[in-house]
């Protein structure tokens, strides 16, 4: 029998304490409180969460330094849990190594189904061992770079690809536009979003059944992109 997965939940406010303790032990979850930064990197340090729900209004410190402190030795998700809604304030949290946002008031559901993404995520992580990834129905091949659908290739020019490959070995992630551009064109680029929407427009009506609708290369209003590893399942929109 597995253990269940370990919740660490750092917020300050009583009424979130209140309602989401309960709720994420009633879906089968171990959860550890912290009400303060301290409180929060003690308790990843001890006991090793699956998941951190972080809130960026503590009392001692920025929940974005708690944020970089936990991702200098963890790769443990984070979702942010935040009553600020600010762009800036969004980009800040992924930038220094937050996986996803979610902005207060929020619904438990939503909430909940965010969760369920990154520790599906967490236990299927393991060593490529074919070089190979699968992104709903499509087939990612790094060594040959080479995409396909049902056997059948899908043509990519290089920058479609490294762009493609960028988001695959990131799924279900939030990546904010500057930490995509910096990565495909180097830092020079952060400046021109531009070239990003470009190509994603150019890669969605490839790898997209409808690209005027995407669900596999979804957009994070005014923050960046997300690749939905898996668009079939209802948890991933």
């Amino acid at each position: 029998m597995t253990r269940p997965a370990r919740i660490l939940l750092v917020d300050d406010e009583p009424s979130i304490q209140r309602t989401l303790t309960p709720l994420f032990r009633s879906r089968g979850f171990a959860v550890d409180n912290a009400v303060n930064g301290r409180e929060a990197l003690a308790l990843a340090a001890a006991e090793a969460p699956d998941l951190v729900v972080l809130d960026l209004g503590l009392p001692d410190m920025e929940g974005v330094e708690v944020c970089r402190r936990i991702r200098e030795t963890s790769t443990v998700p984070i979702i942010v849990l935040s009553a600020r809604n600010l762009e800036s304030d969004k980009v800040a949290a992924l930038d220094l190594g937050a996986d996803d946002y979610v902005t207060k008031p929020f619904g438990p559901e939503e909430l909940l189904a965010r969760m369920r993404v990154w520790l599906r995520r967490v236990a299927s992580d393991a060593p490529e061992e074919s070089g190979q990834a699968k992104l709903g129905d499509l087939t990612l091949d790094y060594d040959r770079h080479r995409v396909l659908r049902d056997g059948e290739e899908i043509r990519l020019t290089p920058k479609e690809f490294e762009l493609l490959t960028f988001f695959a070995r990131n799924p279900n992630r939030v990546l904010t536009h500057r930490a995509i551009l910096k990565a495909v064109w180097g830092p020079n680029a952060v400046g021109h979003p531009e070239h990003l929407w470009v190509l994603v427009a150019q890669l969605r009506k490839k790898i997209e059944a409808d690209p005027a609708n995407p669900r596999l290369l979804v957009t994070e209003p005014w923050v960046g992109y997300r690749l939905v590893a898996d668009p079939g399942t209802a948890d991933a929109s």
